[in-house]
């Protein structure tokens, strides 16, 4: 598989390592978001109105998902302000390290229990199943940024390195799925190399640099899931031995990586997520759009249970009957659980087509509302850029079905191209259709919801 490392450019290397231009990135984040917080505290209720909603919900979501993740993998993480003021405690520094290590003696390990990555689905579930108020009020979407901060920085405080980014941001666990779609990695350059360095400087820390903040020993790394791009193994590595790659897409999905069950899991909760959002946000049901908003009431607790339901049991249940169908087809000595986990991957690209096609309507037909609260971010009667009167206008209204017909489809192909390269057995040919069929169900719900 061709590569191309970017490190090879002097410039992009200098930026790479020099600490400056990450740190201005993060603290622009960070003001950013704690602008967004004040304006959400003190500014309008009306959520169109307001800087925090149309700011992180739609001008940011539109980066996200339509840039960042699709083309960057983790790059958010790397600059997201979320851990910034915890790990300045824990590091003792803002910007270069004063220790040789971010592994002080009294910083205990997180739990082994939950060493996964099943508290950010529970995390996940849990903003979903109040998206639609921490959409549209403001006062809720600035407690909730906030309270992440501060737990944040609280684990910061007890746990080692970015025990929140790694086990906890419901956030990071949605990037961390996509990203090994995304046409970009940081691996090392010879695994000989590290084999040979005793001192692993990239993963314990140096004089140059802190320790892997993700607790990743970059040399056993083979998948994007848990690297936050911020270039720290790169500062600290003595042999220059990190790369920074250029890619084919989906370059993780590969036979020799089979996720565990808890990273197979996630490819349901995001699909569940995204058929529910796109039902609920997009669809003409007021009913639902009621249930949902209504937190605490019956009609609620009605929308809470199917969204736990279908995302918990009825996805990855009738997914699992169609893998242990697939098996027949195709015989294998290997448990069910296993044959269930490797078919998983095949629903990454999937999963991220309905992600960016529900993201086409919801950002689009939304994304007006930005120019008017860049004048006037708290709503108060300001226009500071004259843009205030501007009026919501939806954009690529006509073109917006056709893209997303588009990406459906590409999801789609790229998904049963992937269920075809999975491996569970070598002596037996491969017969992934029952899991083609479960992807070309999935993609006709989503092309009624979406398109119809």
């Amino acid at each position: 598989m061709l590569k191309y490392d970017l490190l090879q450019h002097s410039w992009i290397k200098t930026l790479a390592t020099n600490r400056w231009p990450l740190l201005i990135a993060r603290a622009v984040a960070l003001g950013g978001f704690i602008f967004a917080i004040l304006a959400g505290i003190l500014g309008t209720p009306v959520g169109n109105r307001n800087f925090a909603i149309v700011a992180v919900w739609i001008a940011w979501w539109a980066a996200l998902m339509l840039v960042l993740v699709p083309f960057l993998g983790r790059s958010w993480c790397a600059v997201c302000p979320i851990p910034m003021p915890g790990e300045w405690l824990q590091n003792g520094a803002v910007l270069g390290p004063l220790q040789h290590t971010n592994k002080p003696k009294f910083y205990r390990r997180f739990p082994k229990i939950f060493r996964n990555i099943w508290l950010q689905y529970v995390a996940f579930t849990l903003l979903a199943l109040f998206s639609a108020v921490i959409l549209t009020r403001p006062s809720v979407t600035a407690w909730v940024l906030l309270g992440m901060i501060l737990l944040a920085a609280g684990l910061s405080m007890v746990y080692e390195r970015r025990a929140f980014c790694r086990h906890l941001c419901p956030v990071g666990g949605f990037i961390g799925l996509y990203s090994n779609l995304a046409p970009i990695e940081l691996r090392v350059i010879d695994t000989q190399v590290c084999k040979a360095h005793t001192d692993k400087s990239c993963y314990q820390g140096s004089e140059n640099g802190y320790g892997c903040p993700w607790n990743i020993y970059p040399g056993g790394m083979k998948v994007n899931t848990n690297c936050g791009l911020c270039m720290e193994c790169l500062r600290t590595c003595d042999y220059d031995n990190i790369a920074l790659n250029l890619r084919a897409f989906g370059a993780d999905i590969q036979p020799q990586n089979k996720p565990k069950l808890d990273e197979a899991y996630k490819a349901f909760v995001m699909l569940g997520s995204a058929l529910i959002y796109s039902a609920v946000m997009l669809g003409p049901w007021g009913a639902l759009k009621d249930a949902a908003y209504k937190v605490g009431s019956l009609p609620w607790f009605g929308y809470a249970l199917a969204f736990l339901v279908l995302t918990w049991i009825v996805l990855p249940g009738s997914f699992y009957l169609m893998t242990q169908m697939a098996n027949r087809l195709n015989p294998t000595s290997h448990k069910p659980r296993q044959v269930f986990t490797a078919y998983a991957s095949a629903l990454l690209p999937l999963g991220l087509s309905a992600w960016v096609a529900f993201s086409f309507s919801f950002v689009f037909a939304n994304i007006s509302y930005l120019w008017p609260v860049l004048s006037d971010p708290f709503g108060w009667g300001w226009n500071l850029l004259g843009t205030a009167g501007v009026a919501w206008t939806p954009y690529f209204g006509n073109q917006v079905p056709a893209m997303q017909v588009i990406v459906l489809i590409g999801g789609l192909i790229w998904s049963g191209y992937t269920a075809q390269k999975i491996e569970i057995g070598k002596n037996a040919p491969r017969q992934p259709w029952p899991v083609m069929a479960f992807s070309f169900v999935v993609t006709l719900i989503l092309l009624w919801l979406l398109v119809a």
